[in-house]
């Protein structure tokens, strides 16, 4: 989940909400899984200089060291994300969100087949990023191909060719459904998110509705008045129970957020970059 708005307690989205991301480690209604139990991460921006990162291998239900620093850090812009791992290691290097210099990714999917196409695609990694590469998720490797093909200087586009990589690579490959892609993206500044997968039936993704129209539509629901125009929450699956608060991301969809209420919306489209490189078969 994100939060993009007014600075707000951490704990308030996480932990006091009807249906926040912690009882979603416990009890996700619309996941691959159920239980997400295999570590957690926060990365948030604040007064300090760049993001703060705390990650754990704990389940997030449990960690007393996850509720007390939410309950005691404001942030006006956080990434939240529970774990439940697709075949690599319950580590912390492989906890989300993963970060580099002032961004940070979290990522709700997989790479389908990653144990075949992960040497092909961490040799497309920019051999600046490479040592930067501390865990063995799929993720984290989609996260510095991103990187690698601009995501400072053009976020949704560096998703796009990172992505289409992915594709290309796995259909050199022979492997199909190439990845599930529910993911946010963040420099502090703006927040980006994506709803995609290659055999269009992805993870789902929401984000709140238009906090005016909200205040309009609950006008005895003091936690809802409280929501300032610019505010939105973006989730994998609903934080409340209230009708008309929540919109669901269509599919092969990107919506950026900004300062000043900025909000734009359009297609995700992958494409592999041009100097995408060939898989040589070995029959």
């Amino acid at each position: 989940m994100a939060w993009y708005g007014q600075p707000v307690l951490i704990d308030e989205l996480l932990f006091k909400t009807q249906h926040g991301l912690i009882d979603q480690s416990l009890h996700a209604r619309m996941g691959a899984e159920t239980t997400n139990g295999d570590g957690f991460g926060l990365g948030w921006y604040g007064v300090g200089n760049g993001p703060g990162v705390f990650r754990s291998t704990e389940p997030a239900w449990g960690d007393a060291n996850l509720r007390h620093l939410a309950g005691h850090i404001e942030s006006p812009l956080f990434l939240a994300h529970v774990r439940a791992t697709s075949g690599t290691a319950v580590q912390q290097t492989n906890c989300h969100p993963f970060m580099h210099g002032r961004w940070l990714f979290v990522h709700n999917g997989m790479i389908n087949d990653f144990h075949l196409l992960r040497r092909d695609l961490m040799l497309a990694i920019d051999p600046s990023l490479f040592s930067n590469i501390e865990g063995s998720t799929d993720s984290e490797v989609l996260f510095h191909l991103a990187l690698t093909f601009g995501l400072e200087e053009d976020p949704v586009a560096a998703l796009e060719q990172a992505i289409g990589l992915v594709e290309e690579t796995a259909r050199q490959h022979g492997v199909a459904k190439a990845i599930q892609a529910s993911l946010g993206v963040s420099d502090g500044q703006g927040l980006w998110v994506v709803r995609y997968s290659t055999e269009g039936r992805s993870r789902t993704l929401f984000a709140s509705a238009d906090a005016h129209a909200l205040r309009m539509l609950y006008p005895d629901n003091e936690r809802v008045q409280r929501l300032r125009d610019e505010d939105r929450i973006i989730v994998s699956e609903p934080l409340a129970d209230l009708s008309g608060a929540w919109d669901e991301l269509p599919e092969s969809t990107v919506v950026a957020l900004g300062p000043a209420g900025r909000r734009e919306s359009r297609p995700f489209r992958p494409r592999p970059p041009a100097s995408a490189p060939s898989v040589v078969s070995t029959g």
